[in-house]
């Protein structure tokens, strides 16, 4: 489990294409501390495992599902990549919980300045967005951040200067595909609520903040 909360920003140095898996190597140095093989590392927000650990870098496996699903199969040799290391039980959860286990990706398709402040706008699948609840929590390339606006197309987020300074989000461009994981709550209440698999009417599986409200969950 992880938190959300960027520790670096390391650096793609090494990319082994194999059949349908990959290998990285990803340079660092805060998250290599007190780090074994078999460890989680969150990068971009998919949760790796360690397998090999050098002086100022570590590797991992990437398998083919996880290529089909996150952005890290268009990583290039030199891409910026956000790290965490796994939530410890000395940890302050700062973010909120984050399995690593992402939904899927978005696109970023604006960037907006507010005095401090930029807002940045994804658009995203309706399969995501059914989780995305104003001023709930969802996870953007490994970030953890507030959703500010959402509607049945995309969402938006407010990036404050230490996050933008912080992480890779600010340094991306219109068009970039971006790691999404909602919050693990709404899916639980899905699945509890028997939602899920009610596939006939899609206003009876659509888990929105009414929803929530209504039945005493805000």
């Amino acid at each position: 489990m992880f938190t959300g909360i960027i520790e670096e920003i390391g650096l793609i140095e090494g990319i082994k294409k194999g059949e349908k898996s990959s290998k990285l190597v990803i340079k660092a140095n805060i998250v290599l501390n007190d780090i074994h093989i078999g460890d989680s590392i969150s990068t971009n927000g998919v949760c790796l495992t360690v397998t090999n650990i050098y002086e100022n870098k570590f590797e991992a496996d990437i398998m083919a599902e996880t290529l089909r699903k996150s952005n890290l199969g268009k990583l290039n040799i030199g891409s910026k990549v956000n790290l965490e290391r796994a939530l410890s039980i000395q940890s302050r959860l700062g973010g909120h919980i984050v399995s690593g286990h992402i939904d899927g990706t978005g696109k970023i398709i604006s960037f907006v300045k507010e005095d401090n402040a930029i807002w940045v706008t994804v658009d995203a699948s309706t399969d995501i967005l059914k989780y995305v609840v104003h001023k709930g929590s969802i996870t953007i390339d490994g970030i953890s951040l507030t959703v500010a606006y959402v509607d049945d197309s995309c969402f938006k987020v407010s990036i404050i200067p230490h996050t933008a300074s912080e992480t890779t989000l600010i340094s991306k461009k219109i068009g970039d595909t971006v790691n999404l994981e909602c919050d693990l709550i709404g899916k639980y209440v899905e699945k509890l609520l028997g939602l899920e698999g009610n596939k006939k009417d899609d206003s009876k599986c659509s888990l929105n903040e009414e929803f929530l409200r209504s039945n005493g969950f805000l």
